[in-house]
């Protein structure tokens, strides 16, 4: 490997370990009420990130590792959840960082981008989840869902997310904008 190629996975591994962190950390600040936190999905912020910064491969581990690692060091989320959100994160980054990568540089495909990651990552989490009620491997499902169906998945994927999406919409194309002019993303 010559000094550039170098220089650009050190840089990939150093942003992907700060989303990494920014994901044990930021739902801290939640965490003291969980509807909040369920409600802005604070996890799913630096994994975006990560997409828009280091591409899709790294993104992708970071979204299929946050959940899993956050559930081992502080017990939450729930086992369920961290294995469909698991699921549910590597697809945003994998899709972000692929879109990202392909098309423009316009500012209107930062918002393309996300709106497609954040949909089929939604797609993603709904099939993840389902097939684990179908599997009926977990004794404690969340509160309702003996059965997941369509009224369960849209409740949970966007009726209960749409202040998550909304700042997710807001915030992350404003932040990509600004790494951009300070030259973290090329």
């Amino acid at each position: 490997m010559n000094k550039t190629s170098n220089n650009f996975v050190a840089k990939n591994l150093t942003a992907a370990a700060i989303c990494l962190t920014l994901c044990m950390i930021l739902p801290l600040f939640t965490g003291q009420i969980p509807y909040v936190g369920m409600a802005l999905a604070p996890m799913h912020i630096p994994v975006l990130l990560c997409g828009f910064i280091t591409g899709p491969a790294y993104a992708m581990i970071v979204g299929l590792i946050a959940p899993l690692l956050r559930m081992m060091i502080f017990g939450m989320p729930m086992p369920f959840m961290a294995i469909t959100m698991s699921f549910e994160l590597a697809t945003y980054g994998l899709v972000a960082g692929l879109l990202y990568k392909t098309f423009s540089r316009k500012v209107v495909f930062i918002y393309i981008s996300l709106i497609i990651a954040m949909l089929i990552g939604r797609i993603v989490w709904g099939l993840a989840a389902w097939q684990l009620v179908k599997a009926a491997i977990f004794p404690a499902l969340p509160m309702g869902w003996e059965t997941f169906g369509w009224t369960e998945f849209f409740t949970a994927a966007f009726a209960s997310a749409v202040t998550g999406i909304v700042l997710h919409i807001v915030l992350i194309p404003v932040l990509v904008m600004a790494l951009r002019k300070a030259r973290i993303i090329e």
